[in-house]
């Protein structure tokens, strides 16, 4: 039951499917409100279990569960709280059959947004709506007005930075991802990703400043997370690029427009081995299975080897 108390978003599959089975009867022996609240206190856990079981029945195609859930939750709260509007829409928009459908939804959120237009639960879940009907112009246009009322949503922050990206936007990426920093300054894998995303848009030019600051973001990244293989991955890829410019670079030329400069030859060397010895031990201790060690993508775990494997060949070269 504990699992029940964090969103599927952060439970394995095969957790969420097992939630997702317990749901007929926690909604057959659950009341709606406690008779007696001094002998049977009702608890904002209560509604949590509710409301991330409903996400769960969304998720393994219970819908009938799933609506079981969001009867208890009107029943508590209501039609016009904004949480239950929003869950009330993504049960909608699970059911839906076809883009008319989802059309029709997206003009109902419209309407509850003409009405309260600081109704963040609706705003998000326009912009969800959006993306999944692959409108991404409208989905960037509406994550700014919900930005624009909230400005500290990180969430928020980094998936604009995610559609900007996709569209080959990289300056306003870069900059989004700012934005998520300022307000989680601790997070490896925001430190890592925009690590990413400057690597991405040096490669066409060569821009010096860029690279050097993905190298700063995955040191930083790496720095935060001990174990962190994104970050590995890609301070060893910004080496290597930076190892291959360096020594073409002059000292006058080392300090850039942006306050960044590569670092000298020694220490690019440094940074790789570092990454090349971290990403080998932890190839080694997730392919030989030791324990604490499992929780690696395997498509991630593919991609270090990888790269590992056409390092070793460019050495033997």
């Amino acid at each position: 039951m504990s699992s029940l108390l964090h969103p599927p978003t952060q439970l394995p599959p095969a957790l969420v499917l097992r939630n997702s089975q317990q749901a007929p009867t926690i909604l057959k022996s659950s009341g709606v409100i406690p008779m007696n609240l001094l002998t049977d206190p009702e608890t904002p856990e209560l509604w949590t279990i509710f409301e991330n079981l409903l996400l769960s029945c969304l998720q393994s195609g219970d819908d009938e569960s799933a609506r079981g859930c969001l009867t208890k939750l009107v029943k508590r709260f209501g039609d016009d709280n904004e949480r239950i509007q929003a869950l009330r829409g993504l049960l909608r928009e699970a059911q839906a059959q076809d883009t008319a459908t989802l059309d029709a939804i997206l003009k109902e959120y419209d309407e509850t947004l003409q009405g309260n237009p600081t109704n963040i639960p609706i705003l998000k879940r326009r912009v969800a709506l959006l993306r999944s009907m692959e409108r991404v112009s409208e989905s960037i246009g509406a994550l700014i007005s919900l930005l624009d009322i909230s400005p500290t949503d990180a969430e928020a922050w980094a998936e604009l930075a995610d559609l900007y990206f996709s569209q080959g936007l990289y300056s306003q990426a870069i900059y989004s991802l700012e934005e998520v920093l300022v307000l989680q300054p601790n997070a490896w894998n925001v430190h890592a990703r925009l690590g990413e995303i400057l690597l991405v848009a040096a490669k066409p030019v060569g821009n010096l400043g860029q690279l050097s600051e993905a190298l700063k973001r995955f040191s930083r990244s790496i720095e935060l997370c001990d174990d962190y293989l994104r970050g590995y991955y890609g301070l060893k890829l910004t080496a290597k690029q930076l190892l291959a410019i360096a020594p073409k670079v002059s000292s006058s030329d080392r300090p850039n427009s942006d306050g960044f400069s590569i670092p000298d030859v020694t220490t690019l060397r440094k940074l790789d081995e570092v990454a090349t010895e971290k990403l080998a031990e932890i190839v080694r201790r997730r392919s030989s299975g030791e324990k604490g060690w499992q929780g690696y993508d395997e498509a991630e775990i593919k991609a270090a080897r990888e790269l590992l494997d056409s390092d070793s060949a460019a050495t033997a070269r």
